[in-house]
């Protein structure tokens, strides 16, 4: 085993679970379902055949059970790739360490993450309604660096057609799981997702100002960008570094292009939702 960590870098709660998700190693399975809005786990787990486990802690709620035969977890994340930070890392000591001793297994276990979120678009042909696999993900939060990656992660196509601000943090480029994304491609079409710090002027939302970013609708499609979050650079990149598999499956909420928005966004996520849970337990089956 590796070195024991100490109470102030592993902080565990007084019944021994991980300090923000509130979980036990066996409260969770080994394919995992992550939303963005806690009340989007309900909209998960009402599907499921059983459910074993229920809890909640803050932004974070998780609920376990089976769906049709196979032991699914369905987690909220809150906003942001700062939560993500979190989940991941207690995700990781769920799954590869004694909690008790403190210290990592020497053998790491490797779990399936995938995200169901609601994403915009800069794409003009796409329609709101339509749901897209991040095949990539580039990265405006400079989590990457704060994890060891080295140059070669660095997002050189985007920061140049977007004549990306030194005084920025630099883009990241992760690719998602091909063996998820390969589960998946057959039912959805691929997009280069751009996982932003913010939704209003990190975004280039004008509201009472501009923003004074170069982020518009045709500066990022010139990038290869085809729709916008704010999750999956940050679950791709920890994801790489724990060695998990991850997908983010996005539902196209808004056009940023042409200015529409969908008039049932309940429906679209619904289908995704449905989609996604018997793609994973057909795969289940079929291994």
């Amino acid at each position: 085993m590796s070195k024991q960590m100490s109470e102030s870098e592993l902080i565990l709660n007084p019944d021994g679970s991980v300090y923000h998700l509130h979980l036990l190693p066996s409260d969770i399975a080994e394919t995992i379902f992550l939303v963005g809005d806690p009340e989007r786990v309900h909209e998960v787990s009402i599907h499921f055949d059983t459910i074993e486990v229920k809890k909640a802690h803050r932004e974070f709620v998780t609920h376990t059970g089976t769906y049709q035969g196979s032991r699914f977890s369905v987690l909220s994340t809150g906003i942001g790739t700062d939560n993500i930070d979190i989940v991941l890392n207690e995700l990781n000591l769920l799954f590869n360490a004694d909690l008790s001793a403190r210290k990592f297994y020497p053998k790491r276990k490797s779990i399936r993450l995938v995200r169901l979120g609601t994403s915009g678009t800069v794409n003009p042909e796409w329609k709101p309604g339509k749901v897209v696999l991040s095949k990539e993900a580039i990265g405006l939060d400079g989590l990457a660096w704060y994890y060891g990656f080295d140059s070669r992660s660095i997002a050189a196509h985007f920061s140049k057609m977007t004549n990306w601000s030194v005084l920025l943090a630099k883009p990241y480029v992760i690719e998602a799981s091909s063996l998820l994304l390969n589960l998946f491609s057959s039912r959805f079409e691929t997009s280069t997702t751009l996982t932003c710090t913010g939704f209003y002027h990190p975004q280039g939302r004008s509201l009472e100002s501009d923003s004074s970013l170069p982020i518009t609708s045709e500066t990022l499609l010139k990038a290869g960008i085809g729709n916008l979050e704010m999750e999956t650079s940050g679950i791709y990149l920890l994801a790489q570094y724990f060695g998990f598999e991850a997908l983010s499956v996005n539902a196209l909420l808004a056009n940023r292009s042409t200015g529409e928005f969908h008039p049932n966004p309940a429906s679209v996520v619904k289908e995704m939702i449905q989609s996604a849970l018997d793609i994973m337990a057909t795969s289940d089956k079929a291994s």
